[in-house]
């Protein structure tokens, strides 16, 4: 693995490869930034000026949605990171997205936050939703199910 480890394809790539093979946490050094992830959660050691991008890029449709077996018309809108799941913009606001709303590919559907960096997650998709697989506040990791969407709708 070659470039930065903090940019944020890195860490997605380093939680697949946890995930492959059953790693519980990692542990990186790079200069004077060091980075600790662990499944199920994440934590940041501390160290000088810690790196983090003003926004990240919303992983790729095919890792996003996914079909389930509910039947052929309902995908499954997955996390696209390690963060901590937000139904909503802040603990006043209505939620991104309720069971029975409409979406399209660029509706922002909720927030994931990673290392202090909030990340809105547009749904990538298109159709109505059918259930919030996810709790507001709740810890998520890598590849899990948040929504699922009927396409057909």
């Amino acid at each position: 693995m070659s470039g930065d480890v903090f940019d944020i394809e890195q860490i997605r790539k380093l939680v697949e490869l946890m995930e492959e093979h059953n790693l519980a946490e990692v542990d990186l050094k790079q200069d004077q930034k060091e980075i600790k992830l662990c499944r199920g959660g994440f934590a940041a050691a501390p160290a000088p000026m810690m790196m983090a991008p003003a926004a990240a890029p919303a992983a790729p449709a095919a890792a996003a949605a996914a079909p389930a077996t509910d039947g052929a018309n309902i995908a499954i809108i997955k996390a696209p990171m390690v963060g901590t799941f937000y139904a909503r913009a802040n603990p006043e606001a209505a939620p991104f997205v309720k069971v029975g709303d409409s979406v399209n590919a660029d509706t922002t559907i909720c927030i994931v936050e990673a290392m202090k960096v909030f990340n809105e997650i547009p749904a990538e998709i298109s159709g109505k939703v059918v259930a919030v697989l996810a709790k507001d506040g709740e810890a998520v990791d890598f590849g899990k199910p948040l929504f699922k969407i009927d396409t057909s709708a």
